[in-house]
């Protein structure tokens, strides 16, 4: 049998199968609110092992992207639920990704008109994709001390939220040079307080935020998704080989469910967090760089033993039985990326399985 195929628990879930559906932005919640069309597309990839949902944003100003889903409302929590509905009644597992973008927002996406919020006061340099065109993101306001445990309670609410709404557990949003991500660079982080300078202290936002979800939902409920030596949004570490694995080392008394790494074509640096961490390690693969991960680049890593699941993007996206042609080898549908964000349902619920084409 594909390694993929084989079952899998990690913290509070039995999964039938390796096969993780990656987060995807897709921007088609407008109002912060999922719809029924959202439900639809969870639903149809509720084969998956787990389901990661598309970053949700935890606050008001944690919001990065047009049209992206929220869940700090009672609204948002009650549309999400039609979601988990939808994929519990198939079978499925889902958490939420909660992502705060920091300093990659935009005042025009803030009913008050405020700057987004950063670890510092450093610009990405980065545009905002708007229907009225790029916006160039302004300077950000640093936080203050207040901020950040408003964030921290920020995204403990929006777990508790999505418990309430169904959801399996969390993903916090470590990652692609959003805000817990640009805590941990020192290039977005020029902090001379507890929370930046050395590695310790670059580290301490993303503990105590998986600490305190894991509290208020439980560890085992509780994933958080890191991406060494990534650049997006601007963001470059000098460190990354000391600042991972001294963030997987003061993780392992939280006890999160999982730690799913997105590669760079840095293996190095993916076999010194699997080194340290003794539990469940999900992987995004790119062994080689930016190509889209593959099926056999998951098998491979299952093989070598450097993670215990594998995440997917693009082939979920347009595979919604991703499972069933994996085990046959295939046919396998290339996604359209020109309706990777935002529209109706051309290119997010219209992908047909293998057995309808």
């Amino acid at each position: 049998m594909n390694a993929l195929l084989t079952p899998l628990t990690t913290g509070a879930l039995h999964l039938p199968n390796r096969l993780v559906m990656a987060p995807m932005t897709r921007s088609r919640a407008p109002g912060g609110l999922v719809t029924g069309l959202t439900a639809e597309y969870y639903a149809q990839r509720a084969g998956a092992g787990l389901i990661i949902t598309e970053g949700t944003q935890p606050s008001v100003i944690g919001q990065g992207y047009t049209d992206t889903p929220g869940l700090h409302t009672p609204a948002q929590a009650a549309a999400w639920r039609t979601v988990t509905e939808a994929v519990h009644a198939r079978g499925g597992r889902i958490f939420v990704q909660l992502m705060h973008s920091g300093r990659i927002g935009h005042p025009s996406l803030y009913p008050d008109g405020s700057l987004p919020l950063a670890p510092s006061a450093i610009a990405s340099g980065e545009k905002l994709y708007t229907p009225d065109g790029l916006l160039d993101h302004p300077r950000p306001r640093e936080m203050t001390l207040a901020d950040i445990a408003r964030s921290v309670d920020e995204f403990t609410s929006a777990a508790r939220l999505a418990v309430e709404a169904g959801f399996d557990g969390v993903e916090l949003h470590g990652a692609s040079g959003y805000l817990i991500h640009q805590f941990l660079a020192d290039n977005t982080n020029r902090r001379t307080d507890a929370y930046g300078g050395p590695v310790e202290n670059r580290i301490r936002f993303a503990v105590e935020v998986v600490r305190a979800v894991g509290d208020a939902i439980g560890p085992d409920r509780t994933g958080i998704r890191l991406s060494p030596g990534s650049t997006l949004n601007g963001t470059r570490e000098s460190d990354t080989d000391l600042l991972y694995p001294a963030l997987i080392r003061a993780l392992v008394p939280v006890h999160p469910a999982y730690v799913h790494v997105v590669e760079s074509g840095n293996r190095d640096v993916t076999g010194l967090i699997r080194a340290d961490w003794p539990g469940t390690l999900v992987l995004n693969p790119h062994p080689s760089g930016a190509e889209p991960a593959t099926a056999a680049d998951g098998v491979a890593a299952l093989r070598d033993g450097v993670a215990d699941a594998i995440s997917l993007g693009r082939l979920w996206l347009a595979n919604p039985d991703l499972p069933a042609r994996i085990a046959t080898g295939g046919p396998f549908t290339a996604a359209d990326p020109a309706t990777f964000y935002g529209g109706d349902h051309l290119g997010y619920t219209d992908y047909p399985t293998a057995e309808a084409r």
